[in-house]
């Protein structure tokens, strides 16, 4: 073995690896905190807006009220899609998987780019903005094109979330609606380098394109221990007959040594800073939509949680109330993972664009446990 190789370590899953430096989320599980650039996620998600939040991760600073007027107007801008692009909406198959459906019409894109190879800082900036804006449509148009509905075009008077609403819905949402899909938004813009967002820099790092990228990162978040979760606490949910119900089966699961959905988190030991504020707010949008049931029912099952293991560290993450509130909105469950990949863009892209400043191919190494010295044999020895 040679010195270099016998001076690496085995790290499964890079647990413990740090592979870059970035500026751009701080997150301590132990205490519980998370910033954006600096910025608290709770101070962000009260007084921010998901638009300044993506100015944030893209600038590494916020705007003022002139760069954050203009930054809102350049996403407008770019909400619809072009012709050919709604056309292929339709065209996709209406029992196809809504995350299959973003991950392919993200792809295309670059079809209809003719600078998608262009690796500058401005193209790139470009795309990000594009991708950012164009994502909303992509899975309100898919929605209504699987349930035979019209397709709703973008208003590009409004915020990222009102569109997203209005072009799901087909009616104008409620400010509250509206409100906590924002929270939503900014609450999972960015994680440090969580799955999806390393998933990009392995692409972007080797000089790839930004859409293949993000479609990448769409890719990975599409798995079940990535950006499932919150579609697993609303199937818990949907379980439970009645808040009565909630005790027995939440006991059951421990007894089990089953998962209770939504509570842990691989990074956080103490409360998820996410969930702060949303809890707050996940309560008035179930109020607003008469959902209070299924609200209590959640609260409930936190306080059992509290009670059984909350002395080990084991709290509700932000896919906890995330479902509820987002169930409230009155999306349907395969719609759940969709919306973080149209929250997570920022942050993927924010990250790709950081790490192209000083860009380095990642190629990890693994070790070796198979055979040595086999004698090859023909094949009708075999």
């Amino acid at each position: 073995m040679s010195s270099a190789m016998q001076e690496m370590h085995v790290d499964i899953g890079l647990v413990n690896t740090i592979v870059a430096r970035s500026s751009l989320s701080f997150i301590d599980g132990e205490k519980g905190i998370l910033e954006y650039v600096g910025y608290d996620i709770d101070s962000l998600a009260r007084h921010s807006t998901f638009e300044e939040t993506a100015y944030l991760l893209w600038h590494q600073r916020l705007p003022s009220s002139s760069e954050l007027q203009s930054f809102s107007s350049q996403l407008q801008l770019n909400y619809d899609l072009s012709e050919s692009m709604w056309d292929m909406v339709v065209s996709l198959p209406r029992d196809a998987s809504p995350m299959h459906a973003l991950r392919t019409l993200t792809s295309a894109l670059a079809l209809e780019d003719p600078a998608a190879d262009d690796s500058s800082p401005e193209a790139n900036m470009r795309k990000s903005i594009s991708m950012l804006a164009k994502i909303p449509a992509f899975i309100a148009g898919f929605d209504r094109h699987r349930k035979g509905l019209d397709l709703v075009r973008p208003n590009q008077d409004v915020s990222i979330a009102e569109n997203f609403l209005y072009m799901l819905n087909g009616v104008k949402p409620t400010e509250r609606m509206i409100r906590a899909m924002d929270i939503c938004l900014i609450l999972h813009a960015d994680h440090g380098f969580n799955a999806s967002t390393f998933a990009s820099l392995v692409t972007i790092s080797t000089l790839s394109d930004m859409y293949s990228a993000v479609t990448t990162a769409i890719g990975t978040l599409k798995g079940p221990l990535h950006g499932g979760a919150n579609q697993g606490v609303m199937y818990m949910l949907n379980e439970i007959d009645s808040i009565d119900d909630v005790e027995s089966y939440v006991m059951n699961k421990l007894t089990n040594h089953e998962r209770v959905m939504g509570f842990g988190h691989r990074v956080y030991k103490a409360y998820d800073p996410r969930a702060t504020y949303l809890k707050t707010f996940a309560e008035g949008i179930a109020e607003d939509t008469g959902n209070m049931e299924l609200f209590n029912m959640s609260k409930k099952i936190e306080e059992i949680m509290d009670r059984e293991v909350g002395a080990k560290g084991i709290y509700p993450n932000v896919d906890f109330y995330s479902a509820t509130t987002y169930y409230s909105l009155g999306l349907d469950l395969d719609l759940f993972t969709p919306l973080f990949a149209m929250s997570r863009v920022s942050g993927w892209t924010a990250h790709c664009l950081e790490y192209l400043e000083d860009n380095r191919l990642i190629r990890p190494r693994c070790t070796y446990v198979g055979p040595h010295e086999l004698k090859y044999e023909p094949i009708s020895n075999r």
